[in-house]
Protein backbone atom coordinates (compact mmCIF):
# COMPACT_ATOMS: atom_id res chain seq x y z
CA UNK A 1 0.00 0.00 0.00
CA UNK A 2 2.94 2.31 0.61
CA UNK A 3 2.92 5.09 -2.21
CA UNK A 4 -0.65 5.32 -2.70
CA UNK A 5 -2.01 8.63 -2.51
CA UNK A 6 -4.36 9.51 -0.34
CA UNK A 7 -7.84 10.07 -1.50
CA UNK A 8 -10.30 12.54 0.36
CA UNK A 9 -14.26 11.47 -0.18
CA UNK A 10 -17.56 13.48 1.45
CA UNK A 11 -19.97 12.47 2.86
CA UNK A 12 -23.34 12.57 4.05
CA UNK A 13 -24.59 13.19 7.52
CA UNK A 14 -27.98 11.74 7.99
CA UNK A 15 -30.10 12.13 11.08
CA UNK A 16 -31.63 8.43 11.18
CA UNK A 17 -29.63 5.81 9.28
CA UNK A 18 -30.85 1.98 10.55
CA UNK A 19 -28.03 -1.03 10.51
CA UNK A 20 -28.66 -3.94 12.82
CA UNK A 21 -30.36 -2.77 16.56
CA UNK A 22 -29.10 0.72 16.05
CA UNK A 23 -31.15 3.81 14.34
CA UNK A 24 -28.45 7.02 14.77
CA UNK A 25 -26.98 9.63 13.08
CA UNK A 26 -24.53 8.68 10.79
CA UNK A 27 -21.98 9.87 8.22
CA UNK A 28 -22.91 7.79 4.96
CA UNK A 29 -21.16 7.33 1.71
CA UNK A 30 -22.07 4.67 -0.76
CA UNK A 31 -19.93 2.21 -0.96
CA UNK A 32 -18.64 2.88 -5.03
CA UNK A 33 -17.30 5.72 -3.87
CA UNK A 34 -14.06 4.54 -1.75
CA UNK A 35 -14.28 1.22 -4.15
CA UNK A 36 -13.10 3.04 -7.15
CA UNK A 37 -11.13 5.01 -5.10
CA UNK A 38 -9.24 1.89 -4.34
CA UNK A 39 -10.23 0.36 -7.47
CA UNK A 40 -8.10 3.34 -9.83
CA UNK A 41 -5.05 2.89 -7.20
CA UNK A 42 -5.99 5.42 -4.22
CA UNK A 43 -6.53 4.91 -0.42
CA UNK A 44 -9.69 6.43 0.53
CA UNK A 45 -10.80 8.73 3.46
CA UNK A 46 -14.10 9.73 4.10
CA UNK A 47 -14.51 13.46 5.53
CA UNK A 48 -17.49 13.89 7.32
CA UNK A 49 -18.95 17.57 7.65
CA UNK A 50 -16.93 19.17 9.88
CA UNK A 51 -16.25 23.39 10.91
CA UNK A 52 -15.83 25.11 7.84
CA UNK A 53 -12.44 26.61 9.40
CA UNK A 54 -11.33 23.35 9.44
CA UNK A 55 -11.05 22.83 5.87
CA UNK A 56 -7.48 23.71 5.06
CA UNK A 57 -6.05 21.85 7.82
CA UNK A 58 -7.86 18.63 6.04
CA UNK A 59 -7.10 19.49 2.86
CA UNK A 60 -3.76 19.84 3.56
CA UNK A 61 -3.30 15.88 4.52
CA UNK A 62 -4.19 14.82 1.35
CA UNK A 63 -3.43 14.23 -1.89
CA UNK A 64 -6.37 14.35 -3.73
CA UNK A 65 -9.89 15.43 -3.38
CA UNK A 66 -13.57 13.91 -4.40
CA UNK A 67 -16.91 16.12 -3.56
CA UNK A 68 -19.25 13.53 -3.84
CA UNK A 69 -22.92 13.17 -5.29
CA UNK A 70 -25.73 14.01 -2.78
CA UNK A 71 -28.75 16.51 -2.28
CA UNK A 72 -29.28 19.56 -4.08
CA UNK A 73 -26.92 22.99 -2.76
CA UNK A 74 -29.02 25.42 -1.24
CA UNK A 75 -29.47 28.04 -4.14
CA UNK A 76 -28.80 31.16 -1.52
CA UNK A 77 -25.19 29.96 -2.36
CA UNK A 78 -25.32 31.09 -6.26
CA UNK A 79 -28.15 34.25 -5.87
CA UNK A 80 -31.28 32.11 -6.81
CA UNK A 81 -34.68 31.76 -5.02
CA UNK A 82 -35.17 28.17 -4.24
CA UNK A 83 -37.83 26.32 -6.84
CA UNK A 84 -40.57 24.04 -5.80
CA UNK A 85 -38.49 21.51 -6.94
CA UNK A 86 -35.23 21.99 -4.99
CA UNK A 87 -34.81 19.72 -2.34
CA UNK A 88 -34.11 20.60 0.83
CA UNK A 89 -31.02 22.26 2.18
CA UNK A 90 -28.04 20.22 3.68
CA UNK A 91 -26.32 23.76 5.04
CA UNK A 92 -23.51 22.22 7.24
CA UNK A 93 -22.88 20.00 3.66
CA UNK A 94 -22.88 22.82 1.84
CA UNK A 95 -20.54 24.86 4.08
CA UNK A 96 -17.80 22.06 4.51
CA UNK A 97 -17.93 20.89 0.90
CA UNK A 98 -17.72 25.02 -0.46
CA UNK A 99 -15.06 25.00 2.00
CA UNK A 100 -13.03 21.78 0.86
CA UNK A 101 -13.14 23.23 -2.58
CA UNK A 102 -11.60 26.78 -1.71
CA UNK A 103 -9.36 25.17 0.06
CA UNK A 104 -7.94 22.24 -2.72
CA UNK A 105 -7.83 25.02 -5.18
CA UNK A 106 -5.97 27.39 -3.07
CA UNK A 107 -3.68 24.54 -2.67
CA UNK A 108 -3.38 22.94 -5.91
CA UNK A 109 -4.72 19.56 -4.52
CA UNK A 110 -6.14 17.32 -7.58
CA UNK A 111 -10.15 17.95 -7.07
CA UNK A 112 -12.55 15.69 -8.72
CA UNK A 113 -16.47 16.70 -8.30
CA UNK A 114 -18.97 13.78 -9.15
CA UNK A 115 -22.85 15.09 -9.56
CA UNK A 116 -23.57 17.31 -7.18
CA UNK A 117 -19.65 17.93 -6.61
CA UNK A 118 -20.04 19.17 -10.15
CA UNK A 119 -22.36 21.35 -9.41
CA UNK A 120 -21.06 22.59 -6.07
CA UNK A 121 -17.36 23.36 -8.05
CA UNK A 122 -19.10 25.80 -10.54
CA UNK A 123 -21.07 27.43 -7.06
CA UNK A 124 -17.15 27.94 -5.71
CA UNK A 125 -16.32 29.63 -8.79
CA UNK A 126 -19.31 31.87 -8.73
CA UNK A 127 -21.60 30.31 -11.06
CA UNK A 128 -25.13 29.08 -10.90
CA UNK A 129 -27.36 26.18 -11.05
CA UNK A 130 -30.47 24.95 -13.33
CA UNK A 131 -32.86 23.86 -10.46
CA UNK A 132 -34.85 21.66 -12.42
CA UNK A 133 -34.26 19.63 -15.47
CA UNK A 134 -36.18 16.74 -17.27
CA UNK A 135 -35.14 13.25 -18.45
CA UNK A 136 -32.01 12.73 -16.25
CA UNK A 137 -33.34 11.49 -12.75
CA UNK A 138 -36.63 9.07 -14.11
CA UNK A 139 -37.16 6.63 -11.90
CA UNK A 140 -37.06 7.62 -8.01
CA UNK A 141 -33.31 5.12 -6.25
CA UNK A 142 -32.95 4.13 -9.40
CA UNK A 143 -29.84 4.98 -11.85
CA UNK A 144 -30.01 5.63 -15.43
CA UNK A 145 -28.03 5.77 -18.33
CA UNK A 146 -27.44 8.23 -21.25
CA UNK A 147 -24.23 9.07 -23.60
CA UNK A 148 -21.78 11.77 -23.06
CA UNK A 149 -19.66 13.48 -25.70
CA UNK A 150 -16.49 14.83 -24.51
CA UNK A 151 -15.22 18.55 -25.83
CA UNK A 152 -11.89 18.01 -27.90
CA UNK A 153 -8.96 19.68 -26.76
CA UNK A 154 -9.94 19.70 -22.75
CA UNK A 155 -8.30 16.88 -20.01
CA UNK A 156 -11.79 15.10 -20.00
CA UNK A 157 -11.49 14.62 -23.69
CA UNK A 158 -7.85 13.28 -23.13
CA UNK A 159 -9.29 10.61 -20.10
CA UNK A 160 -12.05 9.76 -22.81
CA UNK A 161 -11.66 10.92 -26.06
CA UNK A 162 -15.06 8.44 -27.12
CA UNK A 163 -18.96 9.36 -26.54
CA UNK A 164 -19.49 6.76 -23.89
CA UNK A 165 -22.79 5.92 -22.42
CA UNK A 166 -22.76 6.83 -18.09
CA UNK A 167 -24.94 6.36 -14.82
CA UNK A 168 -26.98 9.28 -14.47
CA UNK A 169 -29.04 10.63 -11.38
CA UNK A 170 -29.59 14.45 -11.23
CA UNK A 171 -32.39 16.70 -11.77
CA UNK A 172 -30.27 20.24 -11.47
CA UNK A 173 -27.39 21.10 -14.37
CA UNK A 174 -25.04 23.60 -14.28
CA UNK A 175 -26.18 26.96 -15.84
CA UNK A 176 -23.49 30.24 -15.68
CA UNK A 177 -20.28 28.85 -15.81
CA UNK A 178 -17.83 29.61 -12.49
CA UNK A 179 -14.50 31.64 -12.77
CA UNK A 180 -12.07 30.28 -15.68
CA UNK A 181 -14.32 27.33 -15.77
CA UNK A 182 -14.30 25.26 -19.43
CA UNK A 183 -17.69 22.73 -20.70
CA UNK A 184 -15.43 19.40 -21.66
CA UNK A 185 -18.89 17.06 -22.33
CA UNK A 186 -22.41 17.58 -23.34
CA UNK A 187 -25.23 15.43 -23.32
CA UNK A 188 -27.45 14.79 -26.52
CA UNK A 189 -29.95 17.32 -25.25
CA UNK A 190 -26.90 19.96 -24.41
CA UNK A 191 -26.69 19.56 -20.72
CA UNK A 192 -23.24 20.24 -19.44
CA UNK A 193 -21.82 16.76 -18.29
CA UNK A 194 -18.05 17.87 -17.36
CA UNK A 195 -16.19 21.01 -16.38
CA UNK A 196 -12.50 21.67 -15.77
CA UNK A 197 -10.32 24.13 -15.07
CA UNK A 198 -7.20 25.22 -17.81
CA UNK A 199 -4.07 22.80 -17.08
CA UNK A 200 -2.04 25.67 -15.79
CA UNK A 201 -4.56 25.92 -12.81
CA UNK A 202 -4.41 22.43 -11.30
CA UNK A 203 -6.45 19.05 -12.08
CA UNK A 204 -10.10 20.20 -11.40
CA UNK A 205 -12.85 17.90 -12.85
CA UNK A 206 -16.69 18.09 -12.59
CA UNK A 207 -18.66 15.25 -14.01
CA UNK A 208 -22.41 15.02 -13.69
CA UNK A 209 -22.90 11.80 -13.68
CA UNK A 210 -21.80 8.81 -11.51
CA UNK A 211 -19.06 6.72 -12.28
CA UNK A 212 -18.58 5.58 -8.75
CA UNK A 213 -21.92 3.32 -10.12
CA UNK A 214 -19.87 1.87 -13.30
CA UNK A 215 -16.82 -0.14 -14.66
CA UNK A 216 -15.36 2.89 -16.20
CA UNK A 217 -11.96 4.08 -13.98
CA UNK A 218 -10.57 6.16 -16.42
CA UNK A 219 -12.10 8.90 -14.72
CA UNK A 220 -10.95 8.28 -11.20
CA UNK A 221 -7.57 7.24 -12.44
CA UNK A 222 -6.73 10.21 -14.28
CA UNK A 223 -7.09 11.78 -10.54
CA UNK A 224 -5.61 9.37 -8.58
CA UNK A 225 -2.32 9.63 -11.11
CA UNK A 226 -2.59 13.32 -10.90
CA UNK A 227 -2.64 12.70 -7.04
CA UNK A 228 0.26 10.49 -6.52
CA UNK A 229 2.81 13.14 -7.62
CA UNK A 230 2.45 14.42 -4.38
CA UNK A 231 3.79 11.09 -2.65
CA UNK A 232 6.04 9.88 -5.42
Amino acid sequence: MAGRPLIGVSTYLEAGARWGVWELEAALLPAGYPRLVQRAGGLAAMLPPDAPEHAAATVARLDGLVIAGGPDVEPVRYGAEPDPRTGRPARARDAWELALADAALAAGIPLLGICRGMQLLNVALGGTLVQHIDGHAEVPGVFGRHEVKPVPGTRYAETVPEETSVPTFHHQAVDRLGAGLLVSAHAADGTVEAIELPAERGWVLGVQWHPEMGEDLRVMRALVTAASAAVS
